[in-house]
């Protein structure tokens, strides 16, 4: 009887330890399970918002979307600084948080700027805010770099990714060289345009058609034509690039991921001193052809003369 009652005792005994184990068990994978969740928690908590490396105090916007008198938006420092919240400018130009970037977003749109069939949200460079009459020259000296990726585009009816120009220079006739040619603007052509053009960086410049021709002449747009173009070997597709271009007198240089270089020095960038110029960057899109698009994202823009 006795040897009985023990064995009684001892399986219950057994059986108290093994159901405080199962619960102690339990309590462990919960608590774990609670830490699992609050680290879940802190890491949401830490995501930062990442913000580019743009100063837009020396940069309007010319955005794909009319005023009232029917002309393209532009909004210039120092509101430009604010255009997270300015709701005309959201579709077309806004904060990527999340890779830290500003994305430039046009389509065809009845918004054109004057002398082009396309439409942009592009950035003009004001060395002066505001202003666009002080500009700088070849002697003067200019360099500007961008870190860039392509976010997306449509395709044509070949297939092929609509191309634009992400980036210029752009001459400028002064006050007196337009009033000496009789001309009803200060419009000059772009000495550079750099596409993105189906995957790949791509180079338009202006050549003279008469390399002879006397100072006044030049004045004129009728007086450059186009060169045949360049492309670089490398492949960006919708990867980020890094873009830089180096302007001094008589002299231009386009360099690609610090790797490829195009070198423009002859007659034609020497004479091209003649006129002022500015840089623009962004995303003026080639197409018309409906419902097409495409988006452009710059985490980087620096400029320096």
């Amino acid at each position: 009887m006795k040897k009985f009652r023990k064995e009684i005792i001892a399986c219950l005994l057994i059986s108290f330890l093994s159901v405080s184990a199962t619960s102690q068990n339990t309590r462990s994978s919960v608590t774990a399970s609670g830490n699992k969740i609050e680290k879940k928690v802190k890491k949401k908590r830490k995501k930062k918002v990442k913000l580019p490396k743009i100063d837009l105090s020396h940069w309007k916007v010319t955005l794909p979307v009319a005023n009232e008198q029917g002309k393209p938006i532009e909004i210039s420092p120092p509101e430009i600084s604010n255009y997270a919240n300015i709701e005309v400018a959201k579709p077309y130009m806004y904060l990527d948080s999340v890779r830290g970037a500003i994305v430039f977003h046009a389509m065809p749109t009845d918004s054109k700027t004057r002398n082009t069939k396309y439409t942009r949200s592009e950035l003009r460079e004001q060395l002066v805010p505001g202003d666009n009459n002080v500009n700088w020259t070849f002697a003067d000296g200019a360099y500007m770099k961008g870190k860039i990726a392509m976010e997306g585009s449509t395709r044509n009816s070949s297939g092929k990714y609509h191309r634009t120009i992400i980036m210029q220079i752009h001459g400028r006739l002064t006050n007196e060289q337009r009033d000496l040619i009789g001309q009803d603007d200060n419009n000059a052509p772009p000495i550079l345009k750099i596409y993105w053009d189906n995957g790949k960086i791509r180079i338009k410049t202006k050549v003279l058609k008469n390399v002879n021709a006397p100072d006044q002449v030049l004045l004129h747009e009728e007086a450059w034509g186009n060169d045949a173009g360049f492309n670089f070997e490398e492949e960006v597709g919708f990867r980020k690039f890094i873009l830089e271009v180096k302007v001094s007198e008589g002299k231009m240089v386009i360099v690609l991921n610090k790797n490829e270089y195009k070198v423009y020095e002859n007659i034609h960038m020497k004479r091209w001193g003649i006129f002022e110029n500015y840089f623009k960057a962004g995303n003026y899109f080639q197409s018309r052809d409906e419902g097409s698009f495409s988006k452009v994202r710059f985490y980087e823009l620096e400029v320096s003369h």
